[in-house]
């Protein structure tokens, strides 16, 4: 259970960091919302990709429920800053969020079968 949590909170931080590291690489460009989204998906397929690597088991399982948290902590922050987006945008970066952390967990997976 203590490993479960762990997986997903790692998960849930990495993707935090890489975002915002990339966010403020990538400073010019993130008016483009085709740039922010791209860069905010491959950051949560790595979150959950780090999220199935720490998981024993039902390792594509933990990678959801990180992304799925993760789009639930998405709520406040479009409460909290409503003037950063357009609504339309909060909710479609909502929605690619547990389909990108599914992926993530998907690649360790095939990886790991592999290896």
């Amino acid at each position: 259970m203590v490993r479960s949590v762990i997986s997903v909170l790692t998960g849930i931080a990495t993707l935090t960091f890489t975002s915002f590291t990339m966010e403020a690489a990538l400073k010019p460009l993130t008016q483009s919302a085709v740039v922010l989204f791209l860069y905010s998906t491959v950051c949560v397929v790595l979150g959950g990709y780090v999220t199935a690597w720490i998981a024993v088991r039902a390792r594509v399982r933990h990678a959801v429920i990180m992304g799925i948290i993760q789009a639930l902590l998405v709520i406040p922050a479009m409460i909290a800053f409503p003037q950063e987006a357009p609504l339309w945008r909060w909710l479609f970066g909502m929605a690619l969020i547990v389909p990108a952390a599914w992926c993530g967990g998907v690649v360790y997976e095939r990886r790991a079968a592999h290896v």
